[in-house]
């Protein structure tokens, strides 16, 4: 496995996007400087705290389907980056959550208003960024920027009567999560001078490889401890969102499943998570999770058939085994 989280990785490419994020990450910091230091502050708190990166590295990769790694691709990952961090501010205030990434949320630490306007300073970084890319750039943006808020406006609202949760929330994760992947991959192709076809195929792929990862979230909630994941196991169960695993339960007919459907409904403390958890990962639902992960993940596979063999490809396909991997 290399130090980008993808197995069999070629390593002059490696060297490639290792440079590549190393550039990422100096003009994020760089970008987000400003003459007040509290918004510089608040808008440091998450960037510093790290994070997957994993926008940027797909918009890296795509690159590489073209001409490469240029200062324009370059940026192009940063919009991507300052945009999904800037969702993580709002996102906070709307789950009212005291953590993200391992330290205390900007909300819990300056209030709702400081963490929703640095959220919005984030997007007007990412938008100065931009200007200079062309107006396709920009209206792919506002684009992806549209699914965004109405991901977050249908997980908001719930399901309509009559809609399967489930398939209500299967389109939420596209939204919310594969809408920005989507473009990611879209901005490097494009940047680099992809042929349009190549374009069309990797957005098309960014969207479903980024079901899966956050989908492979849901199942690593619950199957995977803390020592495995980095993250507390339930974490999603006490804040009362909704996964593939439990909403594959909620729908659930057998009568067996009653008592945990009624625990799943109401509060969660701790005891109650603790108790839960144990029979989530001994339930049908959670192995049927990880199997649609990895039919979802085969599916992105697939759509790289048509692209022309390179380390690239090969490195987007390795990610997908990768992405799946993280659930095992």
């Amino acid at each position: 496995m290399s130090n980008l989280g993808i197995p069999n990785l070629d390593t002059n490419l490696e060297a490639e996007l290792a440079r590549g994020l190393d550039e990422v990450e100096n003009l994020l910091s760089s970008h987000i400087e400003g003459d007040y230091p509290l918004v510089v502050e608040t808008s440091r708190h998450l960037v510093e705290a790290g994070g997957k990166r994993f926008r940027p590295l797909i918009t890296l990769i795509a690159s590489h389907f073209g001409k490469g790694q240029s200062r324009e691709v370059i940026e192009a990952a940063v919009v991507c980056e300052l945009t999904h961090v800037a969702t993580l501010y709002h996102d906070d205030v709307m789950d009212e959550a005291p953590l993200r990434r391992g330290v205390e949320s900007a909300n819990n630490r300056w209030g709702n208003t400081v963490a929703i306007l640095t959220g919005d300073y984030l997007f007007s970084k990412a938008s100065d960024l931009l200007a200079d890319l062309g107006p396709e750039a920009v209206r792919l943006q506002a684009k992806t920027f549209e699914r965004l808020v109405i991901g977050q406006i249908q997980e908001t609202q719930g399901p309509p009567t009559g809609i399967d949760p489930l398939s209500h929330y299967i389109e939420v994760v596209a939204n919310k999560t594969g809408s920005l992947i989507a473009t990611s991959a879209r901005f490097g192709a494009l940047l680099s001078g992809a042929d349009k076809a190549i374009v069309e195929t990797l957005t098309t792929f960014g969207e479903k490889i980024g079901i899966a990862f956050q989908l492979a979230d849901d199942v690593i909630d619950i199957a995977s401890d803390s020592a495995q994941s980095g993250k507390t196991p339930g974490t999603d169960l006490k804040e009362g969102v909704p996964t593939l695993v439990t909403l594959r339960i909620m729908n659930s007919s057998r009568a067996e499943d009653a008592e945990l459907k009624k625990l799943l409904s109401g509060p969660m403390d701790d005891a109650t998570v603790a108790k839960v958890i144990p029979q989530l990962r001994s339930h049908p639902a959670l192995n049927d999770s990880k199997k649609y992960l990895h039919d979802l993940a085969n599916e992105a596979k697939q759509m790289l058939n048509s692209l022309p063999q390179s380390p690239a490809r090969n490195a987007l396909e390795n990610l997908c085994l990768a992405i799946v991997e993280r659930t095992a």
